[in-house]
């Protein structure tokens, strides 16, 4: 008989009917954990912003796998997973071009005003208004809050514009002229961007706060492509409407898909819906590795990218 499976998050059609080829799937909703099905579930397939909560692991007793559909681990509870023998995967290394490359988007959007610009134009204002000069992108100083595959991603794009980069993160990783600062605040005061690409988690619950802000300060712009719980949100809100903060260029927030009502009508912040991967290329690779590591699994073979 085919493993029975929980399909917490919807994938791409292909994905979907290779897994629906392949196993039982189960498509969430809050009743059916309640119901006799919940024993039968032995895998989850998931989301990293969605992850898994912890009620509905605690609700499927004989899970064995959490394959997740990303790189972030921080919405899944990976004590209990350990605890339980609970297999976790994620999709590393697939998503990380993905995700610089946007990085490098949001920079060149905020920097040179893209929205605004185009906003002039649809609107008609082009030879009857003014729009007010942009600023350059070549050579302004990039600060990296987490150096990981993604963070030296976009520190490889940022050479190619002859940005100066520096990097602020758990570790020295002695990277080849790429200098370390062993501040967060210290990297924002030096830096005309700041990108977030740290993991999420409680270890990096509002790490850049109001400090770290208000050091960047009111000519700065703060990426974030990591996680929303990273940015004290609400203090970032305040700093961008009072002018300490110039620009935001966000992907992830705090409790999405809810985002603070005041960024709707900011001109200076770039907004996304937390989709740095979300092209048919990568999706696609993310899809099929799921896949693999779920069959992995069931056949008893080592998992291709374990977590835990």
């Amino acid at each position: 008989m085919k493993p029975e499976i929980l399909l917490i998050e919807p994938m791409m059609p292909e994905v979907e009917q290779a897994l629906d080829a392949a196993y039982v799937v189960h498509r969430y909703n809050e009743m059916l954990i309640l119901t006799d099905i919940a024993p039968r579930i032995r895998g989850i397939v998931t989301g990293g912003g969605t992850g898994v909560p912890s009620h509905i692991m605690t609700a499927l007793p004989n899970l064995e796998i959490i394959s997740i559909n990303g790189i972030g681990t921080d919405a899944v509870d990976l004590v209990q997973a350990s605890r339980r023998g609970i297999s976790v995967t994620t999709t590393q290394n697939v998503l990380t071009d993905d995700v610089a490359d946007l990085a490098m988007a949001f920079i060149l959007a905020a920097t040179r005003d893209l929205l605004p610009g185009d906003s002039f134009v649809r609107n008609g204002q082009w030879g009857t208004g003014f729009l007010p000069l942009a600023h350059k992108v070549t050579g302004k100083k990039l600060g990296i809050f987490g150096m990981g595959k993604v963070g030296q991603a976009i520190s490889r794009r940022a050479h190619g514009f002859n940005m100066p980069v520096s990097y602020f993160s758990r570790t020295n990783l002695e990277l080849p002229d790429i200098p370390f600062i062993p501040s967060l605040t210290a990297l924002a005061k030096q830096s005309d961007i700041l990108v977030v690409a740290a993991s999420g988690g409680p270890q990096s619950r509002h790490l850049v706060n109001r400090d770290v802000m208000e050091a960047l300060g009111p000519d700065g712009l703060l990426v974030n492509i990591s996680r929303g719980s990273v940015v004290d949100e609400q203090t970032m809100v305040s700093l961008l409407q009072d002018g300490k903060l110039g620009k935001a260029a966000l992907d992830v927030f705090e409790n999405e898909p809810s985002i603070p009502a005041a960024l709707y009508g900011m001109n200076n912040v770039v907004l996304q819906p937390h989709r740095a991967s979300a092209t048919v290329e990568t999706r696609r690779q993310m899809g099929q590795l799921v896949t693999a590591n779920l069959a992995a699994h069931f056949c008893g073979a080592p998992l291709l990218t374990p977590v835990i």
